[in-house]
């Protein structure tokens, strides 16, 4: 009796690895074992960007917050230390589009914890 191997779902397998590497150069894209392992390679940058992109956009909130908070004479740590003292719960996102793009706000949220 000769062999199963089950064709069908190893070429749908190899299909949709084939698919998710369209687009890329060279026999990254159509070679099977060059693909997937191109694949497998994007998809833990995809993973480990999706956690760092929260990172970055913290980090850039935090500027934006700290050059609107020295405009009017305080640091960034000092703001956050005032904002926490008279219980203001506005997180970074929220102050950093203050600073940003509503400076009249954001001077009175400063002079609210001065």
């Amino acid at each position: 009796m000769p062999r199963s191997v089950n064709a069908v779902a190893s070429r749908r397998r190899r299909k949709k690895v084939l698919k998710q590497a369209k687009g890329y150069f060279g026999r990254r894209k159509n070679v099977w074992t060059v693909a997937k392992n191109a694949v497998e390679k994007a998809m833990l940058y995809s993973y480990r960007d999706r956690r760092n992109k929260k990172r970055n956009f913290r980090a850039l909130w935090i500027q934006r917050i700290n050059a609107g908070a020295r405009q009017h004479g305080m640091s960034y740590s000092q703001l956050m230390g005032q904002l926490n003292k008279a219980d203001i719960q506005l997180n970074r996102k929220v102050l950093a589009d203050l600073a940003m793009n509503h400076p009249e706000a954001f001077k009175a949220v400063v002079d609210k914890v001065k």
